[in-house]
């Protein structure tokens, strides 16, 4: 109560979803392929990189891997329903 008195409170229509949380969601009722899956099928085309992580984008359905090599950073953007990739920066 007292929480609530001072502002500290936020109400349940303020929370946001975790990407982390997404991803996991549409994990489980099947609709996206795990992370795992996404990076056994990308890191070997990425020879010489850096791998730094994932990024999930829910709204795209699409994971972001970042890599960095020779000082440059780069992108690949994968769907992450089927696991095709959709873009690279280089």
């Amino acid at each position: 109560m007292a929480l609530v008195a001072c502002g500290l409170a936020v109400p349940a229509s303020a929370q946001q979803r975790s990407p982390q949380g997404e991803v996991r969601k549409e994990m489980q009722a099947g609709n996206v392929l795990p992370l795992r899956e996404i990076e056994k099928r990308v890191l070997p085309s990425m020879r010489g990189a850096e791998y730094l992580g994932p990024a999930y984008d829910s709204a795209a359905m699409a994971y972001r891997l970042k890599f960095i090599r020779d000082g440059r950073v780069l992108f690949v953007d994968v769907d992450a329903r089927t696991g095709k990739i959709l873009r690279r920066t280089r």
